[in-house]
This record gives C-alpha cells, sequence and structure tokens, in this order.
C-alpha cells in the first residue's frame, strides 16, 4: 500500500475559459500527459455536466493507472480545478513521476493560487522514519 496522494485545490485558474469545460480535451491532455510521465493508463472516464439551463458546466475526470489514478474536477464559474494524483510504490518508487505529473497539470491551469498537500499513504506507524 505504499504510496504518495497528491493533492491541490487550484483557484483562479488563468488557462483557456473552454478548457475547464472540454471533456474530450481535458481527456486526451490528462492521458497523454500521465504517459510522457512513465505512468501506465488503464482506463479512463471523463463526463462532461450541464447546469439547470443545459449549458456546460463542468468536467470530472479519471485516468487508472496500473500505479493508481490522476483525477480532477473543474469549476468553471469560479475558474478552479481540484487535483489528485495518487501512485503506488509496490514494484518501483513512482514518486518523482507523480511529482512532476501534478506539476505539469497544476502549470496547464495556470493558477493564481494554489493550496496542495502530500499525503503519504500504507505506511506503518513503524515505517514513518523511512522515505516514501
Amino acid at each position: 500500500m505504499n504510496g504518495l496522494h497528491l493533492i491541490a485545490d487550484l483557484h483562479d485558474c488563468r488557462c483557456t475559459p473552454g478548457l475547464l469545460l472540454d471533456a474530450p480535451r481535458l481527456e486526451a491532455y490528462c492521458v497523454d500527459a500521465c504517459q510522457r510521465h512513465g505512468l501506465t493508463v488503464v482506463g479512463r472516464l471523463f463526463h462532461a455536466f450541464r447546469d439547470a439551463t443545459d449549458q456546460p458546466a463542468g468536467v470530472t475526470g479519471t485516468v487508472v493507472l496500473a500505479e493508481s489514478h490522476l483525477a480532477l474536477h473543474t469549476w468553471p464559474e469560479i475558474a478552479a480545478v481540484t487535483l489528485d494524483v495518487y501512485v503506488c510504490n509496490f514494484s518501483g518508487d513512482n514518486s518523482e513521476q507523480a511529482k512532476a505529473l501534478f506539476a505539469e497539470v497544476i502549470a496547464t491551469f495556470q493558477p493564481d493560487r494554489i493550496e496542495q498537500s502530500a499525503v503519504h499513504r500504507g505506511r506503518l506507524s513503524q515505517d514513518k522514519d523511512k522515505p516514501a
């Protein structure tokens, strides 16, 4: 279960506003980014939402990885994105690939403000001093 989970809330994103609404474009970008960073894509699902007046209203997307996943949710009405990248480190340490992917996706959305955290998962209390 040893892994790294990177989580971010991206505020005031300055990317092209249409990116926050375009599920096919986000899917293609996320899949390509995962592959470029050496992660193994095994599935994907991106869903575009519509509001009560049938206007585009954001996207939820997940790329399932052999190593775990990338997930994002866009909030175009407030120019925001929630992002998480989680990788397991069972057969090898994928932490650097996760960090590079995470940084690239954040840069793509161009947020003015970022709240982020990293969680080292699956470590037993006696393993807390060992690197993930």
